[in-house]
């Protein structure tokens, strides 16, 4: 069984196909999380957060929901952000000069609402967005910028919307340390031409996601890459060149065309005391007599 979905819809179908014994390839929640750091080139990494936060208006599980910036670059980020955050061109998707087109429906519109509300009670800062378009055909709005601390509850949420959260930090491990402190694990980034700093973010106590990209944004570089995630993202894996073993099974066969047999442990039939002569009497060892 392969499944796309939330979180609780994934929990059921595994526990119904783990009833028959059966297998499942689970590709369930993301909360996409890109760190800056100092050695990054600041332009590529804007046009990748940018991008990865309100292509398809942040409805893709591989969006990028946070960004984390180092305290020192972190005005010099807010301010580029923020500019190409004001001429995001919000529009019909069939327009080409359109980035980034509607939600999916009116629910999400209100979820969104529901989320920066959330935001601002639990002690977070909207800097700009979120507010509904009029535009005809579509349930638009503009994207949000939201400023916030890492343990914000609603950043442990994935909002299907076009909602970043902005997150200072000060060494590379608390970075990685803020990026790992979510539930899901499907996909992360890390802007930085420091080859040692890469190299952390790529090593077992690295990012924790199954998908991690260095000076390339969450959003579109895994194309045929083995796409999938840990934790409460379901560990499947699409894709990718081991992808086939998720829906095949594995058949161990053993062919004999000698016209002998070979027993195992290196038995021989006619030397076992399993095997006797008809009317042979059979004789009895004590355990432990003779050798």
């Amino acid at each position: 069984m392969s499944y796309t979905g939330s979180v609780p819809s994934g929990r059921r179908v595994g526990c119904l196909v783990q009833e028959r014994f059966g297998r499942h390839l689970l590709e369930l929640g993301g909360n996409g999380a890109v760190i800056v750091t100092p050695a990054a080139d600041l332009e590529t990494a804007l046009q990748a957060v940018h991008f990865g936060a309100v292509g398809t208006s942040g409805q893709r599980c591989t969006t990028t929901r946070r960004v984390i910036v180092h305290e020192s670059i972190y005005p010099a980020f807010l301010a580029g952000l923020q500019e190409r955050y004001a001429r995001t061109r919000v529009g019909d998707p069939r327009d080409p000069a359109q980035l980034m087109g509607p939600l999916v429906d009116a629910g999400a519109v209100a979820t969104m609402q529901m989320a920066m509300a959330a935001i601002r009670e639990q002690g977070g800062r909207i800097l700009m967005g979120g507010d509904p378009l009029p535009l005809p055909g579509g349930c638009y709005v503009t994207p949000c910028l939201a400023e916030v601390p890492w343990d914000l509850p609603m950043v442990r949420e994935e909002t299907f919307a076009p909602v970043l959260y902005l997150i200072r930090y000060r060494t590379l491990e608390e970075a990685i340390r803020i990026q790992n402190a979510v539930p899901q694990g499907l996909s992360s980034a890390i802007f930085s031409n420091d080859l040692r700093e890469t190299e952390r973010f790529l090593a077992a106590a690295g990012s924790d996601c199954g998908i991690a990209n260095v000076n390339t944004g969450t959003s579109g570089a895994e194309i045929g890459g083995a796409f999938g995630g840990e934790k409460e993202t379901g560990g499947g894996r699409e894709s990718g060149s081991d992808a086939w073993k998720a829906y095949m099974r594995r058949q161990t066969t053993a062919i004999n065309f000698s016209g002998g047999l070979e027993l195992a442990q290196g038995i021989s039939l006619e030397a076992s005391a399993f095997v006797s002569a008809p009317g042979a009497k059979s004789s009895t060892r004590r355990p432990g007599a003779g050798i």
